[in-house]
Parts: structure tokens; C-alpha cells; sequence
């Protein structure tokens, strides 16, 4: 299996062992729902999945009056080494992904520039205040002592937007630029298809 979140669990375990709404709990505590897709229903199938795998065993029962039972599960041999190998692939070797923003940008020459410009503008926006929410973060998690070990997924986050933004601001000039400007040749190749659409 390869769902991220399996690997959330594993990891986790490497810790104690735990029932999965402890998981969950912890997941959206340490803020690591923010780069891992979860929602309580997958949680439970990822559990199942990696039990019929034997990456995980039940190890007890809780029994409390007041809420159903809950299994409590344990890491196996198998899973332990299954995580830490998952873990070592993923830090290691750069994957083949497919970010929507990467394949908007191969269809983009089926909006007009004028409309291209608004849009990148708009995304220029976003993308600052998201900048301004990780830094904020990080400084507030500095400044309670936090070892930046623990915020280096939000360092990340902070580079690849830095990293977007410059390519953002670069595409607008790319357009725009009165004098070397891909517009004019962008807008007249719309109003040829255009117009031969609509011949």
C-alpha cells in the first residue's frame, strides 16, 4: 500500500502503541493533516489494510462505559521495517508527481493573456498571505522553544512558495513587458482561433 497516511500510522506506532482515534487525534494535533490527506473513515480502512498486511497487530481492548470499544494496535517487525524503508524512498528519491498547477500551466494557452494576468495576480495574493501565515507560524513555534526539527515540513512549504512566487511574478513580466512582452502574440493568436471557430 502506498497512501501517505498508512505511512502517518506506522510512524506514529513507532512511538506506542495506540488505538486509531488516538492517531487521528495526534494527526491533527501535531498539524500533519496539513500534508497528509485524513478523514476518520480512511484512517480506519488504512488500519485494516495494514493489519491483512501484518505491518500492524492488535495488541489490547479498551473497554469504557461510556464510549464503544476501542482496539489498541502495535507496530509488527514488518511494520517497523516496511516504515523505515517507506521513509527512506521518499526522502531519497524524487517521485514523478502531478501537481494541478503544473498541468493548468501546459493547457494555459486556452485563456487569453489579459485573463491569464488577472489570474496570476490573484494567485500572487494567495500565495503571499499563505507565506505570511508559515512565517508567522514558524516564529511562533520558535519562540515557544520548538526545535526546528519539528518544523522543517513548514520550512519546506516556506521554500517551494518563495520558489512559486518568483516564478509567478517572472510569467506576469513574461507577459506584460513592453517590450519583449508575449501578449500581443498570445491575444492575436485567440482572436484567430476565434474567429475561425466561429467561421
Amino acid at each position: 500500500m502506498r497512501n501517505l497516511l498508512g505511512l502517518a500510522v506506522l510512524s506514529y506506532l513507532t512511538e506506542r502503541p495506540m488505538h486509531p482515534y488516538e492517531i487521528g487525534e495526534l494527526l491533527v494535533a501535531r498539524d500533519h493533516a496539513r500534508s497528509i490527506k485524513y478523514n476518520r473513515g480512511s484512517l480506519y480502512m488504512v488500519v485494516n489494510q495494514l493489519v491483512k498486511a501484518g505491518f500492524i497487530e492488535p495488541r489490547a481492548t479498551i473497554r469504557d462505559s461510556e464510549r464503544p470499544e476501542r482496539t489498541v494496535y502495535a507496530l509488527t517487525d514488518a511494520g517497523r521495517a516496511e516504515a523505515i524503508d517507506w521513509l527512506r524512498e521518499l526522502v531519497g528519491q524524487p517521485l514523478r508527481e502531478y501537481p494541478q498547477f503544473v498541468a493548468a500551466l501546459s493547457l494555459i494557452g486556452a485563456l487569453h493573456p489579459d485573463e491569464v494576468v488577472v489570474l496570476l495576480e490573484q494567485r500572487r495574493a494567495a500565495l503571499e498571505r499563505q507565506r505570511t501565515e508559515i512565517m508567522e507560524s514558524i516564529a511562533a513555534c520558535s519562540a515557544q522553544g520548538l526545535h526546528p526539527l519539528f518544523q522543517v515540513e513548514e520550512n519546506y512549504r516556506l521554500a517551494l512558495l518563495e520558489a512559486e512566487l518568483g516564478f509567478v511574478q517572472r510569467f506576469i513580466a513574461d507577459i506584460t513587458d513592453p517590450q519583449t512582452g508575449w501578449g500581443p502574440g498570445w491575444a492575436t493568436h485567440h482572436a484567430r482561433r476565434d474567429a475561425a471557430t466561429k467561421g
